[in-house]
């Protein structure tokens, strides 16, 4: 059985005259472990999609199902239980909260969690290490660059430990060099057995995934099978010093 299986997926807006047809009949699949980009232009229905993925937005039609559970059958406690427990989320603007410390950003999606306030931390440690920011937990926001930001957003997905990550242009506002590092990071987490889906306009970005869906006017295209390492990536970019790690390496 497929781990996430999406069958004959439609989203509509509107009705009528004015309905506008977002997705498709999108069908797919994913295996557990994989690393997937999802790769469109501008209104052609990627970031619909992953937000039905994320379980925000409920599809007009089609069945979507997750280790052969049918997603959009359960309650809206249970989707939002499927949500916490199951998906983690980073997002090209990072959404942190500014007057937060790192680490308390970090720690927000263990709130509802029934632990002792010891243990979250050393939860958001721990994933704070994994990430490469051990030792700036205690800053704020705005005392980061944008590319800790972006590792601060990925920590704070990855704390709960999810099996799945939804990764919408999680390197849309950096520069290639910190673009690179956090694609490597994905790259680790994915290498850990993360099943990782990411949106992205880039080809280059999607070029560092198992596979590339192709997504066109809301409907699947195509799709793609590459390998890409990161030593030609980084010579590709004139970027000759980039430091190749192993997941256990902090990248700073």
């Amino acid at each position: 059985m497929n781990y996430i299986n999406l069958e004959n997926i439609v989203k509509n807006y509107g009705a009528g005259e004015g309905k506008v047809a977002a997705l498709r009949e999108i069908s797919l699949f994913i295996q557990a472990g994989e690393f997937v980009a999802i790769m469109g232009e501008s209104g052609s229905g990627k970031s619909t999609l992953l937000s039905i993925l994320g379980v925000l937005n409920t599809p007009s039609g089609g069945t979507y199902q997750v280790n052969g559970v049918d997603v959009y059958s359960l309650t809206g406690e249970q989707q939002a239980d499927f949500r916490r427990e199951t998906l983690g989320f980073v997002f090209q603007s990072f959404h942190l909260i500014p007057y937060l410390s790192v680490i308390e950003n970090v720690m927000l999606p263990l709130t509802t969690k029934r632990l002792k306030e010891k243990v979250k931390r050393e939860l958001a440690d721990q994933a704070l290490a994994r990430v490469g920011l051990a030792a700036k937990g205690h800053r704020l926001p705005n005392q980061i660059s944008g590319g800790e930001q972006e590792r601060v957003a990925i920590a704070r997905a990855v704390v709960n430990r999810p099996p799945i990550l939804l990764a919408d242009e999680p390197t849309g506002n950096l520069d290639t060099r910190t673009g690179l590092e956090i694609m490597q990071l994905l790259q680790d987490l994915n290498g850990d057995g993360m099943t990782i889906i990411m949106v992205t306009h880039s080809p280059e970005w999607a070029h560092y995934t198992h596979r590339i869906l192709h997504i066109s006017d809301g409907r699947l295209k195509g799709e793609e099978i590459n390998s890409v390492t990161f030593e030609s990536a980084a010579a590709k970019f004139g970027i000759l010093d980039f430091p190749v790690t192993n997941p256990s390496d902090e990248l700073y």
